[in-house]
């Protein structure tokens, strides 16, 4: 029976970050994987020539776990304007970050969706997070409509910017995620530029295999965990199809919808998210912003064309469109008629001809983030196993390689 120091279950962003640190420590390391590829939510496929993500993502280079173990110059990303392009009842109009674009400076101001009174709002919600985050980090916390209305954030840039486009981003159109988290979350975008690799979001985890493979990490795919039990000292690990092997630790680093199968945690509450990507010949616009519809009227919570902004995921001379909308309750979901329509009014065109390319449904797209705010849990939560993942962090790719990190430590230190 192979018996490795250290067995990773999953092979997503936390476990595979997770092995290249325990490898890098000299333990013998193998990643399991039940897919036939790398990534776990972070997924590329290549659909009649496009690049076409497993539900819409960005990669913002400025999470500060990305410096640690990412080679980020390699993955070449394609950046998109920091702003927002919103729909309103008559016009379309553009916010964008004023040090970054500053020649946009004039029409944001002009746009009718900053009062004096919301600008100084803004500055009040999210100055903290800015100043000190750890202080943040540690203090009171609340849902984020909750500190909307304790600094007297009411007016247009609430509702026709910020709560559609936050709710693309956090999966949640309630107001009940947690204040702080979504100021952190906010913190990044103004620190950063996100954007996407050339070769689509599942290039990152790519990379990081090719690390920790490096490293001297073994990774198995299509390698089914079944169950764990602890045996004689060791872990035993059930594969389907496989024999069994032994450990003296295991690292579980499933999606959520997987973890209480293997450990004896309760399922993570998760948010999810359904993206239509669709293929056009002509562009509906040159803008490469993200773009909500501040009339809030339809099911679409943000969309691009992405092919401005990356025009590596589709081919020459044609186009990729995504719309992302909140996935409700099975059975209630939106219908395509419903997005088309939506989605062609967002962007002043006709989109009753654009080509479905797919529609992902991702129910477990991110953990959700209450409050007040868990930023970890603890590594250990049986003998010999550990578990990693975003739903035992933070909500975001920087909460899934922090969380692959931290357990990692804690089983060296462990012995």
């Amino acid at each position: 029976m192979e018996t490795p120091d250290v067995i990773v279950i999953g092979a997503g962003l936390a476990g595979l970050r997770a092995a290249a640190h325990l490898a890098d420590a000299g333990r013998t390391v193998v990643v399991l994987e039940a897919a036939e590829v790398v990534g776990g939510r972070e997924r590329t496929d290549e659909v009649d020539g496009f690049l076409v993500d497993r539900g819409f993502h960005v990669l913002n280079p400025a999470y500060p776990a990305m410096h640690r173990g990412v080679d980020v110059p390699a993955l070449r990303l394609q950046r998109f304007p920091v702003g927002v392009r919103v729909r309103r009842e008559r016009t379309v109009v553009e916010l964008a970050h004023p040090l970054r674009l500053p020649a946009l400076i004039p029409a944001t101001l002009r746009s009718g969706l900053i009062t004096v009174a919301d600008a100084v709002a803004l500055a009040r919600w999210i100055g903290p997070a800015l100043i000190g985050p750890r202080t943040l980090i540690d203090g009171p916390d609340q849902s984020l409509r909750a500190g909307w209305d304790r600094v007297g954030l009411f007016g247009p840039l609430r509702t026709e910017v910020l709560a559609p486009f936050l709710a693309g981003v956090i999966a949640d159109d309630t107001g009940a995620t947690s204040d702080t988290f979504v100021r952190l979350l906010v913190r990044m975008f103004v620190l950063g530029a996100p954007g996407l690799p050339e070769r689509g979001i599942g290039a990152l985890p790519a990379q990081l295999a090719d690390t920790a493979t490096a490293a001297g990490a073994a990774i198995r795919l299509q390698h089914r965990v079944a169950k764990l039990a602890r045996t004689g000292g060791r872990v035993e690990v059930d594969i389907e199809g496989a024999d069994t092997m032994r450990a003296r630790t295991v690292v579980v680093a499933v999606g959520p919808g997987a973890v209480s199968s293997l450990v004896d945690v309760p399922r993570p509450v998760t948010r999810g998210l359904q993206t239509w990507w669709f293929a056009t010949d002509a562009a509906p616009s040159a803008s490469a912003m993200l773009s909500v519809d501040g009339r809030r009227r339809g099911p679409i919570v943000n969309t691009s064309v992405l092919s401005n902004a990356a025009p590596s995921y589709a081919p020459a001379g044609r186009h990729l469109v995504h719309a992302t909308c909140l996935l409700p309750a099975p059975g209630s979901g939106a219908t395509e008629a419903e997005v088309r329509r939506q989605v062609g009014e967002i962007w002043g065109a006709d989109a009753s001809a654009w080509e479905i390319l797919r529609r992902d449904d991702v129910h477990d797209a991110l953990p959700a983030q209450g409050s007040p705010l868990r930023t970890t849990s603890p590594a250990r939560v049986a003998a010999g196993v550990y578990l990693a993942g975003d739903h035992r962090d933070t909500a975001s790719i920087q909460g899934a390689l922090v969380s692959g990190e931290r357990v990692a430590r804690a089983v060296l230190r462990a012995g």
